[in-house]
This record gives structure tokens, sequence and C-alpha cells, in this order.
């Protein structure tokens, strides 16, 4: 039988990398098998501008590990852009002229997020599987039990049934004051490539700056970030792509506005251009029953500029865990051959940005790395992510040769 590699161009395969200090040095990276790397500044201070010597050690330290840092993960927008307050133009010159900068050293696909205070929220993130693996798990009962009795938060009572403020009141009880740290902790220190040691009055402090903040607030504050960056990116040749909310529901009484299909839809009516485009993660959108995946990927398919391929487990309880890359609650197969075909029909009209970059996301702590915790942030240790990689690169294989 003939195997000849497929004519068709597969997904460009990527890996989130954050730096020097990752515990996953570039080498491993590159032995995935994966061509990519999604990777940030970390080092700079949110609001910060990133300088072009800055952009270009991270390139180079990337190419000379024979990789290629073709998407940014991400440039942060500062909080007081979402809340609308401070020095916005000067925090939109830095913007604007980081996007500058990046695309004069040949990088011009950006993600950004518009969560507010946590980019994303779990309960447990060493939650053990069947075959004794470690995920990433989200348990709205132990959510009540952080808010109600770990941080306190006025009014969070209202945002639980009465069953799931009594299991967490029995749960919260069960641990000792250790463990209730630990927890705790777990929660409000999980912004992947910085370690802030964030307290629960940090975290008070930032949700009070959103006291009055909904909705149409927030999204209003959105919308004066991309009329302020997307001129700015237009003429640098960037296309931005905002991630989802994940959860993509509310949690700490805050305002989501990227959770559904309605939300991606006014967020491109702000600006119906190119430059203001998707991340579309499977993983974010897929914590949701009533997200339609290959509905809304059909529908955005034009504007997606990154992706995020990984998928939920929803359980009845509310509660959802990060299944294996091709299980849980997305079809996979589906997602990936919508992928390849909007690939196709980018190639086919000669689009400079045919070629679509994805990674595989929180994949399980596995194997070797099980034995070393200590140095694994929870969903990304690299055996996970590269079997996660390597399931998708079958999957895409197999597709083309279904094609052909």
């Amino acid at each position: 039988m003939d195997l000849a590699f497929p004519n068709l161009p597969l997904l460009a395969e990527g890996f989130r990398w954050f730096g020097p200090n990752d515990p996953v040095p570039l080498a491993y990276v590159r032995q995935t098998g994966a061509t990519d790397v999604f990777s940030s500044l970390h080092q700079i201070p949110y609001g910060e501008l990133w300088s072009r010597e800055a952009i270009r050690t991270r390139r180079e330290m990337i190419a000379a590990a024979g990789l290629r840092w073709s998407v940014v993960e991400s440039v942060p927008v500062h909080e007081d852009i979402k809340i609308g307050c401070g020095d916005l133009k000067q925090l939109f010159e830095n913007y604007t002229q980081t996007l500058h900068n990046l695309a004069a050293e040949g990088i011009t696909q950006v993600i950004y997020n518009f969560m507010p205070v946590l980019d994303w929220v779990r309960t447990e993130m060493r939650s053990v599987l069947p075959d004794g693996s470690e995920c990433l798990h989200f348990d709205p009962v132990r959510f009540a039990a952080f808010e109600i009795y770990g941080l306190k938060r006025a009014g969070a009572e209202a945002d639980y049934t009465s069953e799931q403020r009594e299991r967490a009141a029995a749960w919260w009880k069960s641990l000792d004051d250790t463990a209730r740290d630990a927890f705790v902790q777990s929660i409000i220190d999980v912004f992947p490539g910085v370690k802030w040691a964030l307290s629960l009055d940090d975290i008070r402090a930032m949700l009070a700056r959103y006291e009055r903040m909904n909705d149409a607030a927030l999204s209003a504050n959105l919308a004066r970030f991309l009329e302020a960056v997307i001129p700015a990116a237009e003429e640098a040749g960037v296309l931005l792509a905002i991630h989802p909310d994940d959860p993509p529901f509310s949690v700490l009484g805050l305002p989501r506005i990227v959770s559904k299909a309605a939300d991606i839809e006014a967020i491109f009516k702000i600006a119906d251009s190119p430059a203001n485009g998707l991340c579309f993660c499977t993983g974010s959108f897929s914590a949701r029953a009533d997200n339609d995946l290959p509905a809304m990927l059909k529908q955005f398919a034009s504007r997606i500029h990154a992706m995020h391929l990984r998928s939920t487990q929803r359980l009845p309880d509310g509660s959802f865990y990060e299944a294996n890359h091709l299980e849980g609650s997305v079809n996979m197969p589906v997602i990936v051959k919508t992928l390849l075909d909007e690939q196709d029909r980018r190639r086919a009209a000669g689009r400079a940005d045919w070629q679509l970059p994805f990674r595989p996301d929180h994949g399980h702590t596995m194997m070797d790395d099980l034995m070393k915790p200590a140095g694994i942030t929870p969903g990304y240790s690299c055996i996970g992510r590269m079997r996660g990689l390597a399931e998708l690169r079958g999957l895409m294989l197999g597709l083309r040769y279904q094609s052909e």
C-alpha cells in the first residue's frame, strides 16, 4: 500500500513554551514533532512596552532550537483597560507599539483575552483519573466553598443552589487549615508562566474594582480597546485573536463576554476587520453545553487565527474535567476536518495566513512526569501534551488519506 505523504498540508503543529524558566526545554518541544511555538514575554509586566530587542532575543532563542515563534500567547491586556480607568492613552500606545515591534520581527499572530481578574479557573489541579494520570477539574461545589468560606465574597451564596451550598459546607469542614490554604492558593495563583504570589486580600481588591461592572460595561471597554488597537494591527499586518472565557460562564460574580456564539458575533461587529479575530479554544467553549462547536467553527472559520485543541468532559452535576484530546464532549474529528477544509479554502484563495496554527492544550500529567510534580505546571506537562499532539497529528493524517 502506498503511504506517501498526503498532497495537502496539515495544520501547523504548535506547542506552548513559557520561556527560559519553563521546565519543558525547547529541545523537548522539538522532539514532540511540533514546528511552531506559542510563547510570550512573561517577564514584562502587564501594560508595558515590548521592545524589539526583547522580542528578537526570544525569537532567536526559539529559532536556534529549530522552531518558529509564530504565535504570541499572549500580549496581556492590563486590568485598567478592562475596567476603563487609569492612563488608557499610554496603555494603548504601549500595546499598539508592541504590535508594530512584533510585526517588525516577523511575528504577526497575537492571542489575548478579556477575562476579568483570573485568566482561568479550576478547583483541582491534579484530579486523578482511572488510569492514574492527573488532569484539571472544575467542581462548582468546591468553587462555592472557595467563594463562601475562603474568599468570603459578599452575595456568593446566591449564585449556588441550596444543595451545592450544603455540599460545599460539608467539604470545607472536612479540610484542615493546611489543606484549605493549599486549595485557596491553587485557585488564585494559576496564571501560566508567571507566579504573582497573590493573597485573598489581593483578589478581594481586584474584585472590588469590578463592583459596578456588568456585561454591557465590560463589552464597552473591549470596544474601546479594539477601536484603539485594530487600526495599528491592520497597519502592522498583525492578526489579533481573542481567547474565549474559561470557563465560559460567570465566576466570582464577574461579567463574561466571550463565552458563546452571540458574544463572538458582537465582538466582530465592533471592528469588521480580519485583524479582529478569534482563538478558537475547543476546551473553553466545550465546557458550556449549549455551545454547538462545529456550528460555531463553521460560522467564524474565516476569522480564526489560532486554535487550542483540547476536550472537556461535562458531568451532570455541572462539573467538568480535561479529557483526552480525542475523547470527552468535543467531536474532535469534525472539528479538525472543518479546520483542514478552511485551510484548503484559504490556500486556494491565496491568503497569506492560509496555514492555521494549533497547539494541544491542558495535557494530562502522566508517566515520568508524575514523579516530578514540583517542576510541572498542571495542564502543561510535556508527555501529556505530546500525547495529545500525536493523537491530533494522526487524526489529521487519517482525514487527509481518507479525502484522497
